[in-house]
């Protein structure tokens, strides 16, 4: 094998390795959102279990060498997540879903 080669398998294999410490760290952070799978109803639960399952599972859409795949269904359902728990949280303190759009800002004129 040439250098030129020697040096592209190199790359590839830091790209991979990169990839899959990105998937791990994401898994990582899914699985501590655990605790609030109660709280966050049915929903979360199908978000925090079904990503995990496809992490796991060798069935994937990419070959697994590339990670992406799985970055992308951890990263989607770390954001669902972290989207159902600031709801939660809202909703114990008795604060609105959103905050008040342009048109609940402005009072009519009388």
């Amino acid at each position: 094998m040439s250098r030129e080669s020697w040096v592209l398998v190199v790359l590839a294999g830091l790209v991979a390795l990169a990839t899959l410490v990105g998937a791990v760290l994401l898994a990582v952070r899914v699985v501590r959102t655990r605790r609030l799978l109660g709280a966050l109803g049915a929903g979360g639960k199908v978000a925090f279990y079904g990503a995990l399952i496809y992490a796991i599972l060798p069935v994937d859409l990419l070959p697994d060498p590339i990670y992406l795949d799985d970055m992308g269904v951890l990263a989607g359902a770390l954001f669902y997540l972290g989207r159902l728990a600031a709801r939660h949280r809202a909703a114990q303190r008795g604060l609105p879903d959103r905050p008040p759009g342009p048109d609940r800002l402005r009072r009519p004129v009388s």
